[in-house]
């Protein structure tokens, strides 16, 4: 053969070598991996055909047996010296594929997404040297038994996700991360992708990867496939469709806090109390120049429509109140996702530094401004949601519903309780168990009857009467009221006949909370809150130890019964004592079953189980009003399964 045939041989072998070497010096195994090593007994998994497929260079891991697997290195590369048949073959085949390119399909098997070689190791070896994408080939899949192993989870949803798609070359780290990725192209949990939308896909997944992977993106402990999701959860899939080359490239580069971020496994620090960081000396001595703030909120609905807006906007009069020389606010009213954007630009032209956007549904639109307008401070409302560019605040509402719960059990003649909630979101399990618990440890035969408002072709009167006709007695409803509405069915009460007496009633402090937050901005703590060694995403998660909420009751309850809601109220604020410690129950069995333990604040928040005296399930998002669907798809309990 003329030596110029070999020359590309001759640079592969090195390649190979040099990774061979690479592999030893680490403890790996420095040649292909071989699948019939690596299989489950026989019985325990079943063959698939999959027909011909264009399978990704970069998933072909190895050789079906072990016959050829000490020809290549451990990256495809042959290792044979230049005098052998092998590599004779190795150099025709190269230089064919330089011709004519190399278009006879290969023969592999697909194992949890990786591809082993049956027939065609040197055509792989040969594309894998001039840097093929991908390359056809007849596959049949080798499919495990379903296990509650974290892979094995992920590699189904994955057959799911191909069954649906025939896409095979993006992969995830984390468990519901395909049911996600259908979500966000705007596909429904059983849609087929027709050809367009694969061709599209390829073209936005494969633009995403190759400015991500130029920015070093391989250096990251992520998947490619987590860094595009994370990107879709920024920015619309449709909006990425339409950017240049270039405009995608700044947006990857500015959102790279963001991928860092999935590194790690909590990647939420929570703030349970206000920061109380000691200055130095000199920082004491020196003048503190108070900063202007100019403050935007914005509110899906009106303070006149929502108890929720209606508190928020009691938070924005406080500050106004309390620091009338250094703030002025502007607030927005009745936003829709897309309205929010509109409202951010126009307060960051207006001079706002600091953005609170009141709801889940904004996390979006406050991100992707975050990134463009960093010095902007943007906080959301929600809880467990993880981003890198704004900080997230909520109130530990549970502390309070707890208390209620207390009141509930103590007042309630025949211990039939009831529960109305809104959103299945985090947060609001936590606060249902809360109620529970201290409904039981008040009377340990109480009983909480759940019904959900927002569930379709149901109101608050069809869930009243749902309540009556179970004997329910006392009732812990929606937690305020708005100045328009006479109601008197909110926080907790006990039905009558003259109607509703109330009881008590949980209180979002939120003017408390947007109070101390903007001391630490105005006295410079805010920074200390970042931890600049770690990249977590900051959450306050404040409660009654910071007064951002309460409980007011009636003076009509019973003397011992005001006593004990003291009690418990300075127990809980000051750690004493928790809601969630000791043993607990489930409907499904035990949570916890040391006397001492206490649940971990991560643990209460992604609570997607019931107390084992609640009465009712957590309803899917199929089984909610359309309103109801952009928060639960933002912040509920079933988004974080997928």
């Amino acid at each position: 053969m003329a030596p110029y045939i070999m020359e590309e041989y001759i640079k592969a072998c090195k390649a190979g070598k040099r990774d061979y070497q690479a592999r030893m010096m680490k403890g790996q195994l420095p040649t292909l991996q071989v699948l019939d090593e690596i299989l489950p007994p026989k019985g325990s998994y079943s063959e698939v055909p999959l027909g011909l497929v264009q399978i990704p260079i970069d998933q072909i891991v190895g050789t079906k047996s072990g016959g050829r697997s000490n020809a290549f290195a451990g990256n495809f590369m042959p290792i044979l010296r230049e005098n052998t048949e092998f590599a004779y073959k190795w150099a025709t085949l190269s230089q064919s594929h330089i011709n004519e390119g190399i278009r006879d399909p290969i023969k592999a098997y697909e194992y949890m997404n990786k591809f082993y070689v049956e027939e065609g190791n040197k055509r792989v070896s040969v594309l894998k040297y001039f840097d093929a994408v991908s390359v056809p080939g007849y596959v049949t899949r080798i499919l495990p038994q379903r296990t509650e192993q974290k892979e094995n989870k992920i590699y189904y949803e994955y057959v799911d996700f191909y069954a649906l798609s025939q896409i095979n070359y993006i992969w995830f780290s984390r468990p519901g991360s395909f049911v996600r990725l259908q979500k966000a192209v705007g596909k429904g949990a059983k849609d087929i992708w027709s050809d367009d939308d694969k061709l599209t896909f390829s073209s936005v997944y494969s633009r995403f990867a190759a400015e991500y992977e130029s920015l070093g993106g391989k250096k990251l402990s992520i998947t490619t496939g987590d860094a595009f999701l994370a990107f879709l959860m920024i920015y619309d899939y449709k909006d990425i469709c339409q950017k240049t080359v270039n405009e995608l490239k700044e947006l990857v580069g500015k959102s790279w806090e963001e991928f860092k971020l999935l590194e790690h496994d909590q990647e939420i620090e929570l703030k349970m109390n206000p920061t109380s960081e000691k200055k130095s000396l000199l920082d004491r001595l020196l003048p503190v120049s108070t900063p202007k703030l100019k403050i935007a909120f914005l509110y899906a609905k009106t303070p006149a429509t929502s108890a929720w807006t209606y508190a928020h906007e009691l938070g924005r009069l406080h500050l106004e109140q309390t620091f009338p020389e250094e703030v002025t606010t502007e607030c927005y009213e009745n936003l829709t996702q897309d309205l929010a954007e509109k409202a951010i630009a126009d307060a960051i032209q207006k001079g706002c530094n600091i953005i609170f956007t009141t709801t889940p549904e904004f996390v979006q639109a406050s991100v992707q401004a975050a990134i463009a307008h960093p010095e902007v401070k943007i906080l959301n409302c929600s809880l467990n949601t993880s981003h890198r560019y704004i900080r997230t605040y909520y109130a530990r509402m549970y502390e309070a519903k707890f208390l209620m719960g207390a009141i509930a059990g103590a007042m309630a003649e025949n211990g039939q309780l009831a529960y109305i909630a809104d959103y299945p979101i985090f947060g609001t399990i936590a606060n249902i168990n809360a109620f529970a618990l201290g409904a039981k440890m008040v009377n340990p035969r109480a009983q909480v009857y759940l019904e959900w408002s927002t569930l379709k072709d149901v109101d608050l009167g069809i869930a009243m009467d749902n309540v009556i006709k179970k004997g329910v007695t006392v009732v812990s409803g929606r937690d305020m009221v708005i100045p328009e509405d006479a109601s008197r069915y909110f926080g907790l009460y006990h039905i009558e006949k003259e109607g509703p007496r109330n009881l008590a009633m949980p209180l979002w402090h939120w003017g408390k909370f947007y109070e101390q937050l903007i001391r630490t901005i105005m006295d410079g703590t805010w920074k200390y809150d970042d931890n600049k060694d770690e990249t977590k995403a900051i959450n306050y998660w404040w409660g009654l130890s910071a007064e951002v909420i309460d409980v007011i009751y009636s003076q009509n309850l019973p003397i011992g019964t005001q006593k004990l809601l003291t009690m418990l109220k300075r127990a809980i604020a000051t750690g004493e004592y928790h809601p969630f410690s000791g043993i607990l129950y489930s409907q499904n069995g035990m949570i916890q079953s040391d006397p001492d333990k206490i649940l971990s604040p991560e643990e209460i928040i992604t609570m997607d189980w019931l107390a084992d005296n609640v009465i009712g399930t957590i309803p899917k998002s199929r089984e909610l009003k359309e309103q109801a669907k952009p928060v639960t798809l933002q912040s509920g309990v079933e988004s974080q399964k997928g």
